[in-house]
């Protein structure tokens, strides 16, 4: 079996907002698709990089979500101390 290293070179606190997109730090005007820590349990709604609208449901503390994404929702996202990864 493979093992991927989880890697990242920046990380910023996502605040869950449902118009905004999560806004890479290097470039606070462009978006960047970025994997997600989640640091208290809960649900977590997402936009995915490749459009996709999707609830993660019961995600425990302490789970990275390798998946890219671009939005956090605050609609339907009740988990917090969310982190973005690039």
């Amino acid at each position: 079996m493979a093992y991927q290293k989880l890697q990242v070179e920046r990380a910023a606190i996502v605040t869950p907002n449902d118009n905004i997109n999560i806004p890479y730090v290097g470039y606070p005007t462009e978006t960047w698709p970025c994997i997600l820590y989640v640091g208290s349990a809960g649900d977590v709604r997402v936009l995915t990089a490749g459009g996709d609208d999707v609830i993660f449901f019961n995600v425990a503390a302490g789970t990275f979500l390798p998946v890219q994404v671009i939005k956090v929702f605050a609609t339907d996202t009740s988990a917090l101390r969310i982190v973005a990864l690039w």
